[in-house]
């Protein structure tokens, strides 16, 4: 059965890179090599693997792989130190015109 990987990798900056491959192994050697002058890792080396997560299906790794890219800095930081449960506390929306506030300053 082939394997899939979605990695965020840690950068030399403090930046985060998030990834997905069959082969973690090729693929971390790939980034830190720097065998692609035009990749995001390039300038940023030395990197550090900080989460890495296994799918067996193609599909779903791919759907994981761009719902993290999305995420907040502290979203990726949540599960990096497997404290998943905060990922619902990172996803509320704070901002002042949000429907929570809307509701108290109308009443």
């Amino acid at each position: 059965m082939k394997r899939y990987y979605v990695y965020i990798l840690k950068c030399s900056d403090g930046s985060y890179y998030t990834g997905m491959t069959n082969d973690i192994n090729r693929r971390l050697n790939e980034h830190n090599y720097g065998l692609n002058k035009e990749s995001y890792t390039y300038n940023k080396r030395p990197l550090e693997l900080v989460f890495c997560t296994e799918f067996n299906d193609v599909i779903q790794a791919i759907k994981f792989e761009k719902q993290v890219k999305g995420w907040s800095r502290k979203k990726k930081e949540a599960i990096i130190s497997d404290k998943w449960d905060d990922l619902k506390e990172f996803s509320e929306c704070l901002n002042k015109t949000s429907h929570k506030n809307f509701y108290k300053k109308n009443l």
